[in-house]
């Protein structure tokens, strides 16, 4: 399927500027070019285009607030100053698999303020002498290269963009978790001083019920009963008594 038709399919009747994130993968280039997406474009945040055969980004339009870009397995050879021009906001790029031989084709990068990842898996240029070293020297804005930092720490789950200024995952929903966790205990225990109120009231409630589904008739018969029996106890104590 060619790009341009991807993106009439993509948009399902919503405008271009509504769309925040487009995946073309593996679809067909014109020549190696991108054709089809425009500035109109202008809120996409993540753009993927894996595998189309992607040869030049110069027809790659103004993406103002572009912040993840995938160009994965494409055979993208250099023209990486297009992206300082059109993507001024962009955080991660993702240029595995490409046709980058040496580290001055990244030069164009420094020029990214905004680029904290950057992936370069199966390019030629992984396999220099001080490969991460010079990279990091070159670009040093980037806080992960290939999914690891300069001390070699892989880089966590999360979006860098969620990270705190230590590096760290926020800690909000842990703390908001152990709040929510101790006004249930509290309201646990105020439960549980109600329940046992309504626990009696209900037995006391039960025993009322249990006289008013007898037959009055019924109820009469039994406590005259158990007024004969009380009798015959007090006529066998004064024998006893005798």
């Amino acid at each position: 399927m060619e790009i341009a038709k991807r993106l009439t399919l993509e948009l399902r009747n919503r405008k271009a500027s509504e769309v925040k994130e487009m995946v073309l993968d593996n679809c067909r280039s014109d020549d190696g070019k991108i054709t089809g997406l425009t500035s109109e474009f202008e809120n996409l945040e993540f753009l993927s285009m894996i595998n189309i055969n992607l040869l030049s980004l110069a027809n790659l339009p103004k993406l103002g607030k572009l912040r993840k870009l995938e160009l994965s397995d494409n055979r993208i050879s250099g023209g990486l100053e297009v992206l300082a021009e059109r993507t001024p906001n962009l955080t991660n790029l993702n240029l595995s698999g490409n046709k980058i031989k040496d580290i001055n084709t990244l030069e164009p990068l420094k020029k990214l303020p905004h680029l904290m990842s950057l992936d370069l898996f199966n390019c030629e240029v992984t396999m220099l002498n001080n490969y991460r070293e010079s990279v990091f020297e070159l670009l040093p804005q980037l806080t992960y290269l290939d999914g690891f930092d300069a001390d070699e720490q892989e880089a966590p789950d999360s979006d860098p963009e969620d990270l705190d200024e230590n590096g760290e995952e926020g800690d909000d929903d842990e703390d908001e978790g152990e709040e929510d966790e101790e006004e249930l205990d509290e309201d646990e225990d105020e439960d549980g001083v109600d329940d046992e109120e309504d626990i009696e009231e209900e037995e006391g409630e039960e025993e009322e019920d249990d006289d008013e589904d007898v037959p009055q008739g019924e109820k009469r018969k039994r406590d005259l009963e158990d007024e004969g029996e009380e009798d015959d106890f007090e006529e066998e104590d004064d024998e006893d008594d005798e």
